[in-house]
């Protein structure tokens, strides 16, 4: 019987796509598409990275353009099964695309200017929708398991740019209504003119208020909801396990959760129910949800012979995950009366003392143009500022990317901020 070989490249590229982390998968997943679909652009669009929800690569020209509200008109458009293809709007304008959903986590998947390999065939689109289904099941993992490092950022990042989008949206907002206050008076004529640029400048108004509240959507989550989606997950194992799961419902006035804390906190309760289940004369489980207006508080609480500890592994793992958003956990254990877990999660980010940056090891060059950075300057600017050339500068921000684990200016700004470095 003849062997045939391995297909190598295929393996090299689920390889790369299972050990890259989120800031360059996108940029992997490209290189491992290109062979069957070509692109000028390739962006991932996912809910579960609050901070980042979009991951790119490709053309500079689309990628710095594409838009949450043009990725999520998209979505909404497509069948949870299969690709899809035709013309859609894509960094300001009309585009061909070729996108796909992930369906259990409602990523996107969007390639600009799809060009398949071999037009005769489906082996094209096939190999693209395996290679894309194991990114989405990446991401997921990754995001379900993120390294502090990951989790502080991304917050950082998430209140970073609700923050930019509140000033967006109080300009814009003041502008185009007191373009209405003028094309409405009285005292000027053109009546059709003026109708015409009215239902216009409505228009507008309505989708940058639409564009406001997704994105506040993204990176906050009603406490009722993410309870909700909480059930949701843990709903099969109460179905198969034959241990009864309790949950004692949230407030529905509570306060709405930062996406990383929402998340967190789902990751949080399964993780100490899954713990529960594998002890011996478990049979309930209640799980209780509140908040007080600066935390959510978690109790998990378990009906089994108490011999839970935190020194178990999986409790230890969940420890450093709470320690990470700032939280805490305690774990109360009586002999024969189960296991009581108490988990607090803080809604706020920590103030952190400016210049609290010793762990990224920066040189003073490199410190300094991070503090440029930022403050809002470009590369010009600061380059003025320093005394250098711009290439100098460009050359100290890709330092400063690989020393802080980031993919763009945003990221490294928004990191900035978290510990304390402002505007100027």
């Amino acid at each position: 019987m003849t062997q045939s070989n391995p297909p190598w490249p295929l393996l090299h590229s689920v390889a790369a796509l299972a050990d890259a982390p989120l800031s360059q998968i996108a940029e992997r997943l490209r290189e491992a598409t290109l062979p069957s679909v070509g692109s000028t652009a390739l962006v991932i669009f996912t809910e579960d990275c609050t901070g980042r929800p979009q991951k790119k690569a490709g053309a500079e020209e689309i990628i710095s353009r594409v838009s949450i509200e043009e990725l999520d008109n998209l979505r909404a458009e497509l069948p949870d099964d299969g690709p899809w293809r035709g013309e859609a709007e894509l960094a300001g304008k009309p585009r061909q695309a070729l996108a796909l959903k992930h369906a259990p986590s409602n990523a996107l998947l969007v390639l600009t200017d799809p060009r398949l390999v071999d037009p005769d065939s489906d082996a094209g689109l096939e190999m693209l929708t395996y290679l894309w289904n194991i990114t989405a099941r990446r991401i997921q993992e990754k995001v379900a398991d993120a390294p502090p490092s990951y989790l502080i950022e991304s917050r950082a990042a998430s209140a970073e740019r609700l923050r930019v989008t509140a000033e967006l949206t109080d300009l814009h907002s003041t502008t185009l209504e007191t373009l209405l206050a003028a094309l409405r008076s009285s005292s000027m004529d053109h009546a059709t003119a003026r109708t015409t640029v009215t239902d216009l400048a409505a228009k507008a108004l309505v989708g940058l208020r639409t564009h406001s509240d997704r994105t506040t959507e993204l990176v906050k989550e009603p406490v009722a909801k993410a309870f909700e989606r909480l059930r949701d997950d843990l709903r099969p194992l109460t179905g198969f396990s034959g241990i009864e799961v309790q949950f004692i419902e949230p407030p529905l006035n509570g306060r709405d959760l930062p996406g990383e804390v929402a998340h967190a906190a789902r990751a949080i309760v399964r993780g100490l129910v899954l713990a529960m289940m594998e002890q011996p004369e478990v049979s309930r489980i209640r799980t209780h949800w509140d908040c007080d207006g600066e935390n959510l508080l978690i109790n998990v609480r378990d009906d089994g012979g108490g011999a839970l500890t935190t020194e178990d592994p999986n409790i230890s793992r969940l420890d450093r995950r709470v320690q990470a958003l700032t939280g805490q956990l305690r774990m109360d254990v009586m002999a024969g009366w189960g296991a009581d877990v108490f988990v607090s999660l803080p809604l706020d980010l920590p103030a952190r003392p400016a210049g609290d940056v010793t762990g990224w090891n920066l040189a003073a060059r490199e410190l300094e143009v991070l503090q440029h950075l930022a403050s809002g300057h470009r590369n010009r600017t600061i380059a003025s500022s320093m005394g250098i050339s711009e290439n100098t500068v460009k050359f100290h921000v890709r330092n400063l990317f690989k020393k802080l684990d980031v993919g763009s200016r945003t990221e490294a700004i928004a990191l900035a901020h978290s510990h304390g470095m402002r505007q100027s």
